[in-house]
């Protein structure tokens, strides 16, 4: 059987935000841990990464990075090797059979597409990268292979939700000093705490940067355990390592006769 995945109504070529359910690995990782980094059999892993790439698109290389929380942005033209993962947190191509894939853990994977022009992107956007702007710079990364981003949509994946995302009020000021109205992003919480809503900031970004459909799918990575993995919640609990869910999205391969 194929892993479970969730898709966005917005994005009609080839993706799936996926969970921990479908897979092969065992223990504290299982089911379906698609992260190389995290404490886990490399089979095990690639073997999850097959499934992941067969269930969405049969014949596709799938790209992944070294994820850094950062904004570099990488063209995609085939599969690196495990060793050959760039750093960065976002990816762009316009090649018909790669596979686009974001690794997250709370934080929120963001999938586009601009049919029209054959381009699609992903990027993995932590509240560091967010902040410091890897959707506009995976944006970008996709008009210089033609997309245009008044045909983009987007969609937001599973992270960790508001209600699950206490910070303390040196994060909330960070926000409120690169934006004032980024207030609207937090709740108050206990003393010299909030609740910060890393969704709907993520979507805010994106519709500031001209993105005119934003799809949220509106899951807490955080409280539903039996679906997916959370680094705060393996952190919380004091466990030795944590999974990561993968996300993917890629052009449809068509067969030339």
């Amino acid at each position: 059987m194929s892993p479970p995945f969730l898709s966005a109504q917005e994005i009609s070529v080839p993706h799936g935000f996926f969970g921990r359910e479908g897979g092969v690995s065992t223990g504290n990782m299982a089911s379906l841990q698609c992260g190389l980094g995290a404490d886990d059999d490399a089979a095990s892993v690639r073997r999850n990464r097959g499934l992941v790439a067969k269930t969405i698109a049969p014949g596709t290389v799938l790209a992944t990075l070294r994820q850094v929380h950062g904004t570099a942005v990488v063209h995609a033209k085939g599969e690196p090797t495990d060793d050959e993962r760039p750093e960065a947190d976002a990816l762009v191509t316009d090649r018909p059979g790669v596979l686009l894939g974001i690794l997250t853990a709370d934080c929120a994977p963001v999938l586009l597409a601009d049919e029209a022009a054959a381009v699609v992107g992903a990027a993995h956007a932590g509240w560091k990268g967010a902040l410091a702007g890897v959707t506009d710079a995976v944006i970008a990364g996709m008009q210089q292979l033609g997309a245009d981003r008044s045909r983009i949509v987007a969609a937001v994946g599973p992270c960790i939700a508001r209600s699950s995302y206490e910070v303390d009020d040196a994060f909330r000021q960070r926000f409120l000093a690169a934006d004032e109205e980024n207030w609207r992003f937090f709740s108050e919480g206990r003393q010299g705490h909030a609740q910060f809503d890393l969704e709907a900031y993520v979507a805010a970004r994106l519709a500031r940067a001209g993105i005119g459909r934003v799809e949220c799918l509106g899951q807490d990575t955080y409280a539903q355990e039996e679906r997916f993995y959370s680094f705060r919640r393996s952190t919380h609990r004091g466990e030795p390592s944590y999974g990561r869910q993968i996300s993917v999205i890629g052009l449809p391969v068509t067969n030339s006769s």
